[in-house]
């Protein structure tokens, strides 16, 4: 019975609630009892305790630096020296370096690890290269299989030592439900009432945690560009996070024009079918959840030319792709969407198009194939 177990680990339990809910209920339909470890830090956790999954509070910190981790490390292994596990699931750097330590050393079952964007990349700073590359490549000799999801990381995994369809797996990304996201041009526009905005008038919709890496600064030196020239156009901002009262005040100060705070949004579906356009202006990415829902709207996409948006984001046909820190190119590529309503169109049904390999359902297929790879026995 003791075989028949999974443990998913992450930092926060809203990482596996945004995405990893799908493949633990794939466990639980070919017949294991799927665990989760992780901090609660954040919330989330009875969303993952709702689909029937045993919730470990462990005090993982997001940072290298944090003593916290240590406690952590502790509680951790005190929870494991009383369950075996068939297969054990990592995410996110630090508390998947520290649970594929303990997991190993603890004779559990497999240990898999989805890199959901290397934190060592190109353009990265040094010291992500001196810390995470170092740490990945330690922690490499116990990782029995690391799924991938940009071409960059696929390639820095191989440097790695991780060898394709051995232990090297390229996945597309966490799917997405295109069900939920499915475009309708008829969809109500309550998101534009909210905003007191009419049909005809242009919506640049950002989805993203307002942290440094998402580089909502360069975005907002282009809209202050960008609003004069254009006054027909709101940018939408969604989301929330450290950065926000930062943001808020440059809006103020600077008196940038037409620029929305929505906060944290349970409708993104909807807020994406209103918007017209679909902008990130991350510093690197694994592969963007935001990018494949305007995809699967059939929007078209501006996003800095950075690993992970450029896996999707074909530029001049499914959106345009600038380099960081390049202002006129990214009020260029706004405003020529902008005024180019046939443009527009054109770009999200070819985006449209391309999100089919995303589906989730396709990336459900390829992770039971994966799971079944490394688990010992199934459930009859």
């Amino acid at each position: 019975m003791s075989q028949d177990k999974v443990l998913f680990i992450a930092t926060v339990y809203t990482h596996l609630a945004a995405f990893h809910t799908p493949f633990m209920r794939l466990l639980q339909d070919i017949g294991y009892e799927v665990y989760a470890a992780a901090s609660p830090v954040g919330g989330r956790k009875e969303e993952v305790e709702a689909i029937g999954v045993k919730c470990w509070d462990i005090p993982f910190s997001r940072s290298p630096y944090s003593l916290g981790n240590l406690r952590a490390l502790r509680e951790l292994r005190r929870k494991l020296s009383t369950h075996h596990f068939a297969l054990v699931h990592v995410h996110t750097p630090v508390a998947a370096f520290l649970g594929r330590y303990v997991a190993k050393a603890m004779g559990q079952g497999p240990i898999l690890y989805t890199a959901h964007g290397f934190h060592f990349c190109k353009g990265a700073p040094l010291r992500n290269w001196l810390i995470y590359y170092i740490a990945e490549r330690l922690a490499s000799r116990w990782t029995d299989g690391l799924l991938v999801m940009n071409s960059e990381d696929f390639d820095n995994a191989r440097r790695l030592g991780f060898e394709p369809g051995k232990n090297l797996f390229y996945v597309r990304g966490v799917g997405v439900d295109l069900n939920h996201y499915s475009y309708s041009s008829s969809a109500s526009e309550y998101i534009r009432a909210e905003l007191g905005l009419s049909p005809s008038e242009i919506v640049v919709t950002c989805v993203a945690e307002m942290i440094p890496r998402k580089n909502h600064m360069l975005l907002l030196s282009a809209w202050k560009k960008l609003a004069t020239r254009c006054l027909d156009c709101y940018l939408l901002l969604v989301g929330t996070g450290k950065l926000m009262p930062v943001l808020q005040e440059k809006v103020k100060r600077e008196q940038i024009p037409r620029v929305h705070f929505a906060g944290y949004r349970p409708d993104v579906a909807q807020i994406l079918q209103e918007s017209d356009i679909v902008t990130l202006t991350s510093k690197h990415e694994g592969l963007p959840r935001c990018i494949m829902e305007a995809m699967a709207v059939g929007k078209p996409v501006v996003a800095t030319n950075v690993r992970g948006s450029r896996d999707l984001v074909e530029h001049g046909k499914t959106g345009f792709l600038v380099e960081l820190g390049d202002v006129e190119r990214l009020v260029s590529a706004l405003e020529r969407l902008i005024k180019n309503e046939k443009l527009r169109k054109a770009m999200g049904k070819a985006g449209l198009k391309k999100i089919q390999e995303y589906s989730l359902d396709k990336v459900l297929f390829k992770m039971e194939t994966i799971y079944r790879r490394y688990l010992q026995r199934l459930p009859a």
